[in-house]
């Protein structure tokens, strides 16, 4: 068990180096990362919970807060699919499904979508529109692994490939999400660890941002009309690493309430807190609430609350649907919802 305990250890450490490193900077890097997309949390029950989910992740959602969750899942197979009508008309979509293999781990696969309405395309010419459209969007297509390397020790890897576009031009890249979990035997404390989104820089091309050149600017002389494409320059999606606590506060035959703490730190934001609570009724009625980036430099997160039901259809399938309400401040609030099927 020591081993497993050094692995946590280390994460942490290399999560404090990046403390002090920032702290001696006095730089945030606000708006200095690509793919921004991928830092919107998914599932009702996690954004319910202010996000305070790394730890709590026991279920399909562990594919985006920590892959190694994943593995502490009973269930056989998972599916679930969620939906929130995000800010100024835009849309965010994510959808998973897992298989839990017993022994040789449990394996998962996820898509995430983002994207804007169409709009026309105006010019100065044309400032009412010149009857084109036009759309921005990004998607995330991930393949996740987990297993229990003892009875409280679970690791998992979760590799995805990103996707950003903006009319014709488009950036792609790969990324890993790496994470531990060790659920303690002090009252079933669980701790985790974990990296995100630790990848590739994306960069623009396509043919927007091609066009053609004259070299010495004279049509009568040397080579005309070439082909030549604008410099984009190359920007790293948002790298995070978050360190969660989680335990059930109360416990009994009807009741249960459980309390986590996620403690993020981005690399391109101040550090801050996310802290959630849920209360649940014979496993059957569950109610949330939480509080979003807490101590974050020009926060626009805040309070968070939903609740869910869990309806067991027999004895394997199960049917769960959740609610969540997001608080952006002096931005649009955010409503999301999701549908999983367990067996």
């Amino acid at each position: 068990m020591k081993k497993y305990s050094l692995i946590i250890i280390f994460l942490v450490l290399g999560l404090l180096i990046q403390l002090q490193a920032q702290d001696k900077s006095g730089t945030t890097k606000v708006g200095t990362t690509s793919a921004q997309f991928l830092k919107i949390g998914a599932g009702a029950r996690a954004v319910g919970m202010g996000s305070a989910y790394s730890a709590m992740s026991h279920d399909i959602y562990a594919v985006y807060w920590n892959p190694a969750g994943l593995a502490t899942s009973t269930n056989t197979t998972e599916v679930t699919f969620n939906h929130a009508n995000w800010l100024a008309d835009m849309s965010y979509d994510f959808a998973a499904a897992s298989f839990n293999m017993g022994d040789m781990g449990t394996i998962a696969a996820s898509f995430t979508s983002f994207g804007t309405p169409e709009q026309e395309v105006t010019t100065l010419t044309n400032p009412n529109g010149d009857g084109r459209m036009w759309d921005a969007g990004a998607i995330a297509v991930g393949l996740t692994y987990s297993k229990m390397l003892t009875d409280r020790f679970s690791v998992g890897i979760n590799a995805k490939y990103i996707r950003e576009n903006v009319w014709n031009s488009s950036a792609t890249g790969f990324a890993l999400d790496i994470g531990t979990l060790y659920r303690t035997p002090f009252n079933d404390l669980t701790i985790s660890a974990a990296i995100f989104n630790f990848g590739s820089d994306l960069s623009l091309s396509g043919r927007d941002i091609q066009f053609n050149t004259d070299p010495n600017d004279n049509i009568d002389t040397g080579p005309n009309n070439i082909p030549a494409n604008y410099e984009t320059n190359a920007y790293p999606i948002p790298l995070m690493f978050r360190f969660g606590l989680a335990m059930d506060v109360v416990k009994s035959r009807y009741i249960r309430l459980s309390g986590a703490v996620d403690a993020i730190h981005p690399n391109d934001n101040s550090e801050y807190l996310n802290l959630g609570t849920e209360f649940a009724y014979d496993e059957l009625l569950m109610l949330r609430v939480g509080y979003r980036q807490l101590f974050m430099n020009n926060s626009e997160g805040g309070l968070t609350f939903g609740g869910g039901i869990k309806y067991k259809v027999n004895g394997n399938l199960g049917v769960i649907i959740n609610y969540a309400f997001a608080n952006y401040n002096r931005l649009k609030d955010v409503h999301f919802f999701d549908v999983s099927l367990e067996l």
